[in-house]
């Protein structure tokens, strides 16, 4: 899971790129990158936060009113510099490309490339392949005017070839900006405008910072290009298999910010929905507690419906990052105790319940239960708002590993007392789906019941969670 912003106007693109970046930081943390247009490809990339990446002076040399820029989260690779976003390739015309997803047949594509067209590819990150994979259709077609309708014709033999979940932004040379996402709508995309400036984005929250207002989700297999004139052109070049999107539901769960609105749906209405479906007098503690921050939402509701106080808990240090997206178990567990802090007046001698986003390893937990616990809680029940996670995601959120998963081969009565807890409560699928608001062919919920919206044969699962578990021994060595 990776943010992404593309933006074409008459402004300065770097002013409207460089705070949306920050405020989809929490997309990922790896890497940075932007490249902007003006006579020429200006680019700035590398590992770190946004604020850490750019400075002033280079800020400074991304000019043009054009331009794309990306945070990175890496499923596919071990996260070098070398596969920071975006990628640039000369011809035809000129084109830089930056993406939010996974390609599950990556591996396939990276080597087709290499062995039948000669492509050199100097990273493992499939948004060079997809760029690459462009090139390839665009050159085929060998044209000496540039026409909207050729970069439809190019796409339309690139989605035969790609099979996953993607989101992309891309900018032609001199031309415009190109967007499009996966015909399943797995990753969202976000389309706004304001006068003759239009933008795209992985949430609307980067788009209100930049002051959109006409806001529309691109839809699952179009593809939209701005000229720089801000001419709109727009084909629905691919259809999913299915009448409805398939977004990733995980984005309401945890991953987008509360302030958000994908395909329709409020995030922060999900979320409280979500916890009013999640309990329903099952437990009677003294006091509900948020695992902050993704929880607050639903943790609010659990209170109401409960009828017991709602209070916080546990502090935040605002320093500290998503422990998630973190690349290795020891540094999620040194940044559990760094980050949160308990209120002790709120826990001593109380029934507590916590309501979490989800378990996915169950160390994390047991690690917030043991620290109320060492202040003194006298009982603590544990609520999660998801569903047990126990099928790999392939589409792009870091949990390609089945042995990952407390939930895989264990009950909720044995998770329960591995994470030290004395209750434990998850949200049903139904519940699940109910909660974010639509019907369940509106979402892909892989990660909970193991249905899949594209076609993911054994050996080929078995070959991401290979590159994945290398990837993580390569991040831990460093």
């Amino acid at each position: 899971m990776c943010g992404i912003i593309g933006t074409v106007g008459k402004e300065p693109a770097i002013d409207k790129i460089y705070p949306a970046l920050i405020a989809l930081q929490h997309r990922g943390q790896d890497a940075a990158g932007v490249a902007t247009f003006e006579q020429g490809f200006h680019m700035k990339k590398g590992n770190g936060l946004v604020l850490n990446v750019f400075n002033p002076k280079n800020l400074q040399r991304l000019k043009g009113t054009m331009g794309i820029g990306h945070v990175r989260y890496p499923t596919i690779g071990s996260g070098t510099a070398e596969d920071a976003q975006p990628f640039i390739i000369t011809t035809p015309y000129g084109i830089a490309l930056a993406h939010n997803g996974n390609l599950v047949n990556y591996f396939n594509l990276k080597k087709n490339l290499i062995d039948n067209d000669l492509r050199y590819l100097n990273s493992n990150c499939d948004a060079e392949v997809i760029l690459n994979l462009l090139s390839v259709e665009l050159t085929k077609l060998n044209l000496r005017k540039f026409e909207p309708e050729h970069l439809f014709s190019a796409l339309s033999e690139v989605y035969k070839k790609l099979v996953g979940s993607f989101a992309v932004v891309s900018m032609i040379a001199g031309k415009g900006l190109l967007a499009f996402r996966d015909s399943n709508g797995i990753k969202p995309l976000v389309h706004g405008r304001k006068d003759n400036e239009h933008s795209f984005a992985s949430e609307s929250v980067a788009l209100d910072l930049m002051g959109h207002t006409d806001m529309v989700d691109v839809k699952p297999g179009e593809a939209i290009f701005i000229d720089t004139k801000g001419n709109f052109y727009n084909k629905q070049v691919v259809r999913g298999s299915k009448k409805k999107n398939a977004t990733c539901i995980f984005e309401y769960v945890y991953f987008a910010r509360p302030d958000s609105i994908i395909d329709g749906l409020g995030v922060y209405e999900a979320r409280l929905n979500l916890g009013k479906e999640c309990l329903k007098n099952r437990l009677k503690p003294d006091v509900v507690i948020p695992v902050p921050d993704t929880a607050r939402g639903a943790a609010e509701l659990v209170a109401d419906v409960l009828c017991v106080k709602h209070r916080e808990g546990l502090i935040k240090n605002r320093y500290i990052f998503r422990t998630f997206i973190m690349p290795t178990q020891s540094a999620r567990m040194e940044a559990v105790r760094l980050k949160l802090n308990p209120i002790k007046s709120e826990i001593v001698g109380k029934k507590v319940l916590l309501v979490d986003d989800s378990i996915v390893r169950g160390n994390t937990s047991r690690e917030i239960i043991s620290l109320l616990r060492s202040v003194g809680a006298r009982e603590i029940y544990y609520a999660v708002y998801s569903p047990p996670i126990r099928f790999p995601c392939v589409y792009g959120i870091d949990m390609q590993t089945r042995g990952e998963f407390i939930a895989r081969d264990k009950s909720i009565e044995e998770i329960k007392t591995l994470i030290g807890a004395d209750a434990l409560v998850y949200q049903t699928t139904e519940g699940l789906i109910n909660g974010v608001g639509a019907g369940p062919s509106d979402f892909c919920t892989a990660c909970f019941t193991g249905s899949y919206p594209t076609k993911i044969p054994p050996l080929l699962l078995e070959r991401i969670e290979a590159d994945r578990m290398m990837a993580k021994v390569s991040k831990f060595e460093e």
